[in-house]
């Protein structure tokens, strides 16, 4: 098959498994909706269509006021984990890594574990905040320690590791003095998309555009950066600011995304992963591909964790654990170098 065909291909599988990741998300609940005319709501929002879906007021206020905006926010919250997942598997060359490993993850939730704890999270927007604050700067204390001891990929990764287990560190002591909010940070590391609602999807869309906008425009220099430094430098590129610029456009897409989410784990490996093997290790195709393929999975994921168990909940972090752990092990058995 030729190169554009195969390009193409992908990119038609991408969408139609986030189109169908969608339609079944909307159908699927404890409110009965009718498929057909379900799909029809959804077409009718489209520009220039005009359908007639025959739902009732109710049904329209169940599927546009509490499914679309839990269904967007999960799409949003994939993608963006998964892009970044592959932005930081391009920088260090290794596709074991995600967020979880450069301190992002251990980050906000010790953000959302102060402001749980201290703040009594007053307010709404105080925990997303805090977890947005705590993941920036896990990242950034993780650069600045992996830039002070070398340049090394392979010493950032380690420099992350270290201050993740700091991090942790303090989550559990700030916790061992507040015993009586355990429940509710656990049950905020879990993740869940159960309050998701069209203003947190608002909230999000500036920095998912920004950092979307940043990763994807960098898909040539991963190319470059995944042949070695030395080649990048005799391109004219600088691979110092590449990382910078890429690292620092992950870390806002994971903040943005745990931020409203809590902890989703596994999304950033196991995506990237399947997008390699379905359309090769460019990052010019690997990043938006990753971006719709982590999209439709959160989707689905999202859509088992409030129907397996229903009139209850599963926490998402669960669902894609599950899924991700067979996943993840597969993928250690099968990689036989450390490369992208």
């Amino acid at each position: 098959m030729s190169a554009p065909r195969r390009v193409l291909r992908a990119y038609g599988t991408a969408a139609a498994f986030l189109a169908a990741a969608v339609l079944l998300s909307a159908m699927v609940g404890a409110a009965d909706l009718n498929p057909w005319a379900t799909a029809s709501a959804l077409l009718d929002k489209l520009p220039f269509v005009d359908l007639h879906s025959g739902l009732s007021p109710l049904d329209q206020a169940v599927l546009f006021q509490i499914r679309m905006p839990r269904i967007v926010l999960g799409a949003l919250v994939g993608g963006l984990l998964s892009l970044a997942g592959a932005g930081y598997q391009g920088v260090f060359r290794n596709p074991l890594v995600d967020s979880g490993l450069l301190g992002a993850s251990a980050g906000a939730g010790l953000g959302a574990t102060i402001a749980i704890v201290y703040l009594g999270g007053s307010g709404p927007a105080t925990v997303p905040a805090a977890a947005f604050v705590g993941s920036l700067v896990g990242v950034a204390v993780a650069y600045l320690a992996g830039a002070a001891a070398g340049t090394g990929t392979a010493t950032l990764l380690l420099a992350g590791l270290a201050v993740g287990m700091f991090l942790t560190a303090i989550q559990t002591l700030v916790l061992q003095r507040s015993a009586q909010d355990i429940q509710q940070v656990y049950s905020w590391l879990l993740g869940s998309l159960a309050t998701g609602d069209w203003h947190q999807v608002v909230e999000i869309l500036p920095y998912a555009a920004v950092s979307t906008l940043a990763i994807l425009l960098h898909g040539r220099h991963l190319d470059v950066l995944s042949v070695g430094d030395e080649e990048a430098r005799t391109l004219g590129m600088r691979p110092a600011r590449i990382r910078l610029v890429v690292v620092a456009a992950c870390a806002l897409a994971a903040a943005s995304a745990v931020a409203v989410s809590g902890l989703i784990g596994f999304v950033g490996i196991i995506v990237p992963h399947a997008v390699r093997r379905l359309a090769g290790t460019s990052y010019r195709l690997v990043l938006p591909l990753s971006l719709l393929f982590g999209a439709g999975f959160l989707v689905l994921a999202d859509t088992l964790a409030r129907t397996v168990l229903a009139p209850g909940e599963l926490p998402i972090g669960v669902v894609t654990a599950v899924i991700g752990s067979p996943v993840f092990i597969w993928i250690l058995r099968t990689t036989r170098a450390v490369r992208t």
